[in-house]
């Protein structure tokens, strides 16, 4: 089947993340927090946002004790964190439009910090909305398929069975992709048959892809996702660079 070859376009701004394991940790650890607080259960089966923070946890290697550790301290009564969901949108180097999913306890610190990273890297923050209407909210599932071992039909047939929307094979990387609502059915289903992922997560895809042209936006891009992703209430960052 054909689809959007996406998982190479995010490999290098994801690696820049994975490599700094404990940094990982802490941000899925914030969102475990948020998914058990608004879903009112640490059970994954009563709570889908939860389910799919897990898989996420899982996808990175997050160990199940502290994922066990977490969802009980979320779940503990002298539990004060309090975190609220953000979003910003704008503009990065050469028009690349740029979401910025945030968990944060304080929007006076968050806010102005981002604004000043999009300035910093010649881009610019925007309006709610200004950018978010030409990308679509997908399930993305990984599975490494880079020693071959896999059979890429056996795969697609497993995935498509389980309810997945479509199924792309790139460069070693079987993508996986789903509506939102079956996310975790499908993670759960492939689970079951054996399967381990590289990234399992709700991910906004781009549209269309914006191709930057001179170096000093090449530079000024990779400063500018560098800057977003250390920063420690940033969760996520989507955007339509085309890095091939």
């Amino acid at each position: 089947m054909s689809g959007h070859s996406k998982w190479h376009n995010i490999q290098k701004t994801k690696g820049a993340a994975d490599a700094k394991r404990s940094q990982a940790f802490t941000k899925i650890a914030r969102e475990i927090i948020v998914a058990v607080k608004e879903g009112g259960s640490g059970d994954v089966n009563n709570n889908s946002r939860l389910a799919t923070v897990i898989a996420k946890a899982k996808a990175v290697n997050m160990p199940n004790d502290n994922i066990k550790r977490t969802i009980e301290k979320a779940l503990g009564a002298g539990n004060s964190d309090n975190f609220e969901t953000v979003t910003y949108e704008g503009y990065g180097p050469g028009g690349v439009a740029v979401i910025v999913d945030a968990l944060t306890d304080n929007r006076q610190r968050t806010a102005p910090e981002v604004r000043h990273y999009f300035d910093k890297c010649n881009g610019n923050l925007g309006a709610i909305g200004c950018v978010s209407w030409s990308f679509d909210r997908k399930g993305v599932i990984v599975i490494d398929n880079e020693d071959g071992e896999l059979d890429e039909d056996t795969v697609m047939m497993d995935a498509l069975d389980a309810g997945a929307a479509d199924f792309n094979a790139d460069g070693g990387a079987l993508e996986i992709t789903t509506e939102p609502d079956a996310f975790n059915d499908v993670v759960k289903a492939l689970e079951a048959k054996g399967y381990s992922f590289v990234n399992a997560d709700i991910e906004m895809i781009p549209q269309t892809y914006v191709k930057l042209t001179t170096e000093g936006d090449v530079h000024n891009m990779e400063r500018l996702i560098d800057f977003l992703e250390d920063n420690e209430d940033v969760q996520n960052v989507w955007h339509n660079w085309d890095q091939d």
